[in-house]
């Protein structure tokens, strides 16, 4: 016997094919996106304070708990990318569970962009009381300045 479907039954159908094919396509762009950057996932990215001073930007990034040796800096002439890893403590025997833990761990990573043109090769960094200091010093804009070009001539030998 063949039992007949009405239409509500068919859009109930329609809905579920719909909702798994959405699933499917978020694994799939999930997948894509931690291939394409391995510490997409499970990372956590640290605040940011972005200052312009004259002749400088500063970057302040709020580390409490990571120690210098686990900061890793990259600088270029367009981004700042801090990263590294902050360890958990190792538990006390006191403490047997948490009620509540609300402090990141794991792998950090934050990008910066930068607008300004930076002295990349002067740029410092200092860590004091779990705030990261970097100091960018800003070269002069050339963009737009006139220069003067010699010309020679070939034909003088």
């Amino acid at each position: 016997m063949i039992k007949h479907v009405g239409a509500v039954g068919l859009e109930r159908l329609e809905l579920k094919r719909l909702r798994d094919r959405v699933g499917r396509l978020f694994a799939a762009l999930q997948e894509a996106t931690e291939a394409d950057d391995p510490l997409a996932s499970g990372t956590w990215a640290p605040p940011v304070d972005l200052c312009e001073a004259k002749g400088a930007i500063y970057v302040r990034i709020e580390l409490p708990g990571v120690p210098v040796d686990q900061i890793k800096i990259g600088l270029t002439n367009d981004q700042l990318r801090i990263w590294g890893e902050k360890n958990r403590r190792a538990s006390r025997r006191r403490i047997t569970s948490h009620l509540c833990s609300e402090r990141s761990y794991g792998r950090f990573n934050r990008l910066v962009p930068l607008r300004w043109s930076i002295s990349v090769a002067d740029a410092t960094a200092e860590l004091k009381n779990g705030i990261l200091m970097i100091r960018l010093p800003k070269i002069p804009d050339r963009r737009g300045k006139e220069f003067k070009v010699p010309v020679t001539d070939a034909d003088i030998q």
